[in-house]
């Protein structure tokens, strides 16, 4: 299970100008906003976008500065995999060393939706021992070796919550790098890339 809502692409005018800089080509500039403030890149300026994208990486600098901020939910599996990911990468998470005991444990705290019939009675099982030891430790005190209780039994299926900001070039990596994954996570991750704002011209260089 993955989840990611409230998507923000950010700088795409700054970049493009940008990209104008080595040849001193403002002039050519034809992009514009919308009535609902979305940038708009006019004929010139894709044109240019797209040439540089499939240049290479020296060419294509200015898709480092166009950036996105998306907050992403999904197992700690997963998070696992995407920390892979250090380049141009900002993360701020939901904190299970400081929270994780604040509100119960339910089933819908874990991702299960490929889970056989015996597995997910098995995670019923675990979520439930996992809400008396909770318990346990906000009745007795919160003794540590009860907080150690959750921290190290709780599985990699627990979902976590953190805001990402990456740019256009490691979404790239990403996205060539993850779109045959196995784990159905990285899956839906690559379809939201491909839904970005000039995914297809400046993300995946297709015509």
């Amino acid at each position: 299970m993955i989840k990611l809502e409230r998507t923000s692409v950010m700088n795409l005018e700054n970049a493009i100008r940008g990209a104008r800089n080595p040849m001193n080509s403002w002039e050519r500039m034809d992009s514009h906003y919308d009535e609902d403030g979305n940038y708009v890149l006019g004929p010139n300026d894709l044109d240019l976008a797209r040439r540089l994208r499939k240049a290479g990486s020296d060419h294509r600098k200015y898709i480092r500065q166009i950036f996105v901020s998306v907050d992403i939910t999904a197992p700690l599996y997963w998070w696992k995999e995407y920390d892979t990911y250090k380049v141009s990468t900002v993360a701020n998470s939901t904190s299970t060393m400081h929270k994780i005991h604040s509100r119960p444990f339910s089933m819908d705290d874990f991702s299960h939706d490929h889970l056989t019939p015996d597995g997910l009675a098995f995670l019923e099982t675990i979520v439930e021992k996992l809400e008396s030891i909770r318990l346990r430790y906000m009745e007795n005190g919160r003794k540590k070796e009860d907080w150690y209780d959750l921290i190290q039994l709780l599985p990699s299926s627990y979902n976590q919550m953190r805001t990402c900001t990456l740019n256009y070039e490691t979404l790239i990596n990403i996205y060539y790098a993850r779109k045959d994954h196995k784990l159905e996570e990285w899956h839906t991750l690559c379809r939201w890339i491909e839904s970005l704002p000039y995914a297809k011209e400046l993300i995946l260089a297709e015509d």
